[in-house]
């Protein structure tokens, strides 16, 4: 799928030091502000142990993690709403985005410039949001303007669009964003349908040095958990410098520099699984002796639109899927054996996937 998290934060709090690392996609970074202009794209590999639990069992010539897409966005600063800082274009750029990852500097260093004199979680968040706020009220109030006067007609629709998007702009200017309104599901439908920045889902990520990596969190840290469990967000922690070095090293020395700096598993990894999660995927899988494979798609999904990332002639002419689960295989030890004992379901075309199905489709056009 080509839903994309984009990564956004002040300049020079490490988003596209932390974008190199999570996608080798040698995007530029320096200590300067607006080091990234254009929009760096990329793939990210979600970590998955099942593949991997698949593969002991049914081993396979290739295996294909699922993947998200990456879109590393330069800077904002103060008055970037109002054009400041190229802000215009990059508020566009943050726009076609599906979700946030909102990377915060969490570490002190005199070397590295911070636009306002210093790290300052809350006033740094507030930095962003306010922006993104300012950018959501024109945008709000130019779709209460079309509702007003499609509502002079005295329909019913244009006049229930028309009161959430004047309690929207009310909403905004009180300097709240869109996400952290109390709105029904009806509402949220008409709020979705403005695009609005702060709709958008978003995970705060914590960029430490590598003395923050300790079991116990900084006051950086910990501002920043606070202001999310508030939101109702989630955060990852993690050295985006580490992150960057981790990347280059070859794949069996990785292990034993994380074990020094008493890390299990990079913190991109998280970050991945989090994105992945944010942007409301899930994954099946294809298993057999070719490849393994996890397919992307999102939470909801039926059965015949599963098919249909595949190719969509499973989906047109998709008759009905196998399906069992990763354990229930490995408890198995074969497919064989897991028919044998009636383990593998057969479901049609209302089958709503569930994360982590392995999936056999049988089609006919």
């Amino acid at each position: 799928m080509s839903l994309q998290a984009g990564i956004v934060g002040l300049p020079n709090v490490g988003k596209s030091t932390l974008f190199n690392a999570l996608t080798a996609g040698g995007a530029a970074a320096a200590n300067y502000p607006f080091c990234t202009i254009d929009p760096n794209v990329g793939i990210v590999f979600v970590p998955d142990e099942r593949l991997q639990q698949l593969n002991a069992v049914q081993p396979t010539q290739k295996i294909l993690p699922a993947a998200v897409e990456i879109v590393d966005i330069a800077g904002l600063v103060r008055g970037a709403s109002k054009g400041e800082g190229l802000g215009n274009q990059f508020l566009g750029h943050i726009r076609a985005t599906d979700a946030i990852l909102h990377v915060v500097r969490c570490f002190d260093d005199a070397d590295v410039v911070h636009v306002d004199g210093g790290p300052n979680p809350d006033r740094d968040i507030d930095t962003i949001d306010t922006e993104l706020i300012l950018a959501d009220i024109d945008t709000a109030q130019k779709r209460a303007d079309k509702c007003r006067k499609n509502a002079k007609a005295g329909d019913k629709d244009p006049l229930f669009h028309l009161n959430v998007a004047e309690r929207l702009v009310a909403h905004l200017d009180s300097g709240k964003t869109a996400r952290a309104g109390d709105w029904t599901s009806d509402e949220w439908a008409s709020i979705k349908e403005c695009q609005l920045i702060t709709a958008k889902p978003t995970l705060y990520v914590c960029n430490v040095d590598e003395n923050g990596l300790g079991a116990a969190d900084n006051a950086y840290v910990l501002a920043v958990r606070k202001r999310a469990a508030a939101e109702g967000a989630r955060v990852v922690v993690l050295c985006a410098k580490v992150e960057a070095e981790v990347s280059e090293l070859p794949e069996e020395d990785r292990p034993s520099f994380l074990a020094d700096l008493g890390i299990v598993e990079p913190g991109l990894a998280a970050l991945a699984r989090e994105a992945y999660t944010l942007l409301g995927l899930q994954t099946y899988f294809t298993c057999g002796p070719k490849e393994i494979r996890a397919w992307t798609v999102p939470v909801g999904c039926k059965a015949p639109q599963a098919a249909g990332v595949i190719h969509t002639d499973f989906e047109r002419g998709f008759i009905r899927a196998e399906v069992y689960g990763v354990a229930d295989l490995v408890a198995a030890g074969s497919e064989a054996q897991l028919k044998a004992t009636g383990k593998m379901r057969v479901e049609g075309k209302e089958y709503v996937v569930r994360d982590g199905d392995v999936m056999h489709f049988r089609f006919n056009v």
